[in-house]
């Protein structure tokens, strides 16, 4: 699955139409941008090899025999020798020019080590949290009949997995509001994203930002959904409303690569953060 998860991480980052449902946050999400830690968008490439190497504190990657830094001037360092890998395949994939905003997990690893906002576990769980008042899936149309359908046939089986899979109660509103989501469920649900550590809750953030959904966050993470589907459910109101309207002819598959681009990122990210496993370093020459 992870390499599968790896061959969408080409496409550019996204930048979203959001419809009603996303248009309520809308605040969230600008506030999300301002977190956001890149470096220049562009640069001309300055080295020939790229390498892995295990330093004191985790894999550190190198750039011919400089050591990468982040913006911060810290050595790039990570903490398993799978997402070094997948690091140091970004930048070896890049041509005459670096373009950094093809690297997602690049820019996720110089959050984590920089850390600009100095956010804790705390903070990056009740991040993610706020998603689950404003869940893209638990708010429901009236009208007209045929989306009204699609996202019973679509989200509901979701919103079932979620709550066997959580013992929790979360439910669907057809009220600007939203459901009223129960204390109980988000105590359910900060429990669980506690048991991830931080490096891993910063990618749960990026999926849960990218979808605008809790739900469809954990359903991708617990292997649930994959990322095709968790992309195409995020988006069902756009979909229903280009297949009845049509679209304008590149645009809508720009949007639908880079936002598959980068919550197949995220959650490469998470799964790679969570795994403490390594790989010879000989597998790097095959």
């Amino acid at each position: 699955m992870l390499a599968s998860l790896y061959r969408l991480l080409c496409a550019r980052p996204v930048v979203l139409n959001s419809g009603l449902r996303r248009g309520m946050c809308s605040l969230h999400s600008m506030y999300m941008q301002k977190r956001s830690y890149a470096p220049p968008t562009e640069r001309k490439k300055f080295y020939e090899s790229v390498s892995i190497s295990q330093g004191e504190g985790g894999y550190e990657i190198n750039l011919d025999r400089r050591k990468l830094k982040t913006p911060q001037g810290k050595i790039f360092t990570v903490p398993s020798e799978p997402l070094a890998i997948a690091v140091a395949t970004e930048w070896d994939s890049q041509r005459d020019i670096i373009r950094f905003f093809t690297m997602h997990l690049t820019t996720l690893c110089n959050t984590a080590l920089d850390n600009p906002t100095q956010r804790n576990k705390e903070n990056l769980i009740r991040a993610s949290l706020k998603f689950l008042d404003t869940d893209t899936i638990c708010y429901r149309v009236e009208e007209p009949p045929g989306l009204v359908e699609l996202q019973t046939n679509e989200w509901d089986p979701v919103l079932k997995w979620a709550e066997n899979r959580y013992d929790v109660t979360i439910g669907s509103s057809t009220s600007i509001m939203g459901p009223v989501i129960p204390d109980q469920t988000k105590e359910v649900f900060h429990r669980h994203l506690a048991s991830y550590n931080s490096w891993s809750l910063i990618g749960i953030e990026f999926i849960v930002t990218q979808l605008k959904s809790l739900v469809l966050a954990m359903g991708l993470i617990d292997r649930f959904l994959t990322v095709q589907e968790a992309v195409l459910l995020s988006r069902l109101e756009e979909e229903y409303q280009i297949q009845r309207w049509g679209n304008v002819e590149w645009a809508h598959d720009y949007d639908l690569q880079e936002l598959q681009a980068r919550t197949a990122a995220g959650t490469l990210f998470v799964h790679l953060c969570s795994s403490s496993s390594t790989i010879k370093h000989k597998l790097l020459q095959d």
